[in-house]
């Protein structure tokens, strides 16, 4: 396979406009995130059924996340995109016709499990395109944008565009919103998205072999393996808040449906901001582990904890939490590089390294729910938080063994010339 020609000064036209289509897409994936769960819990199911709801959407997210990566290498991005979006409108429209408007789990759960092959399979897949085709210099700027983008769609505009419209429309009409806002985020992506450079021509012995590689690159490279499970921290525990946080901000405290969406908005308008800020530090001076370490992993563990606690210090106070969303937004970009870490680590199987990334972000949203079922009824919010917050230290600690080769050869270097002049 050859990899696209790194010899671009900046980002192509049709990476960019891949960046629109991508936020276009998340935006009607997105748009009944925030208040999904609370609504259901509403109409009578339990907050455990809720969770189930999710853990399931989570798994088949997690199986296309591993797949967008190796099925775009053996086929080809257009071809992957175009399968997410029909999975993606078939599981929506059934969802909404006989799962939500009568209330039926029975139909719930499959349906919106199935719209989980949706935006890994079109976005991922755009993803691994945009690590062929930017240049290394700007790697993590790069994906930055991407993540600016998606995270632009599913949590700031999927947040204040249903504030503003579930009074209008109501929520089942949201949801059907969604479907407009999807199929020209489709439409766009899979016009400039070409397969140039990225599909390979083998046969279907060597395109199985190829979908099996997400599995020995981690056998191969134990380092790529580290950065899977340290993205299933970044998301798992930002994940997990939508599905029972505004529940406790509401009955414990008071807050809105309207005003969490608020702040879960202006978290992500932080976040996106600062994604443009965050990976260019890191690109330039304080290089991607650190970055992952300390601001990702260790900033989320923190600010995890002040989430907590901010409405017990300042009570009912819609700007308190505004504040707390704003710097764990902030906090969250520290996460990006990561990407550009891992694939770095294995320059002619990015796809491969890609699918293991994606992976572990679509295996954070079967993850999170799972905590969440599995311990609310057993050790409260309290107890749940802490758990993400651990998660995320612990994230800080797995980032010590992630290092470049030639952070590895300075490391040697430096020892060396210590034992030999001390």
């Amino acid at each position: 396979m050859n990899a696209i020609s790194k010899k671009e000064r900046g980002l192509p036209a049709a990476v960019i406009w891949g960046y629109v289509a991508t936020l276009i897409f998340m935006v009607g994936d997105g748009l009944e995130h925030g208040w999904l769960s609370p609504y259901l819990v509403e109409q009578g199911l339990t907050i455990q059924q809720s969770a189930t709801l999710f853990t399931a959407y989570g798994a088949v997210l997690a199986i296309a996340s591993y797949f967008s990566g190796v099925l775009t290498e053996a086929f080809g991005p257009r071809r992957v995109m175009l399968a997410g979006l029909l999975l993606w409108l078939v599981g929506q429209i059934l969802f909404i016709e006989y799962g939500l408007k009568d209330h039926n789990y029975a139909w719930m759960l499959p349906t919106y499990a199935l719209r989980g092959f949706g935006y890994p399979l079109f976005c991922y897949s755009f993803l691994v395109w945009v690590t062929y085709r930017s240049p290394d210099r700007i790697m993590a700027t790069a994906v930055g944008l991407f993540w600016a983008a998606w995270s632009g769609g599913l949590y700031v505009v999927g947040s204040y565009f249903p504030a503003y419209m579930i009074p209008k429309i109501g929520y089942i009409g949201l949801m059907w919103s969604a479907v407009v806002w999807v199929v020209v985020g489709g439409i766009v992506g899979l016009l400039v998205v070409k397969d140039e450079g990225i599909r390979s021509k083998g046969n279907s012995k060597e395109k199985l072999k190829s979908l099996l590689s997400g599995f020995t690159i981690c056998v191969e490279k134990p380092k790529i393996a580290i950065g899977g499970i340290v993205r299933i921290i970044n998301s798992t525990g930002i994940g997990a808040l939508p599905i029972f946080f505004p529940l406790y901000l509401s009955s414990e405290y008071g807050f809105s449906t309207g005003q969490w969406l608020q702040v879960w908005g202006t978290m992500w308008v932080a976040n996106i901001l600062f994604n443009l800020v965050i990976p260019y530090i890191s690109d330039r001076w304080l290089g991607w582990r650190n970055t992952v370490m300390w601001i990702g992993s260790f900033g989320c563990g923190v600010m995890t904890l002040v989430m907590l606690y901010t409405p017990q210090v300042f009570g009912n106070s819609f700007w308190a939490m505004t504040v707390v969303g704003i710097f764990f937004g902030i906090v969250l970009c520290g996460f990006v590089p990561l990407t550009a870490l891992v694939t770095s680590l294995a320059p002619n199987q990015k796809g491969s390294a890609m699918a293991v990334v994606s992976f572990g972000a679509g295996m954070s949203y079967f993850i999170a729910p799972a905590i969440v079922g599995a311990f609310i009824g057993i050790i409260g919010v309290h107890g749940v938080m802490w758990i993400f917050a651990g998660l995320y230290f612990l994230g800080a600690v797995l980032m010590k063994f992630m290092k470049l080769p030639e952070e590895e050869k300075q490391n040697e270097k430096n020892y060396l010339s210590e034992k030999y002049t001390g």
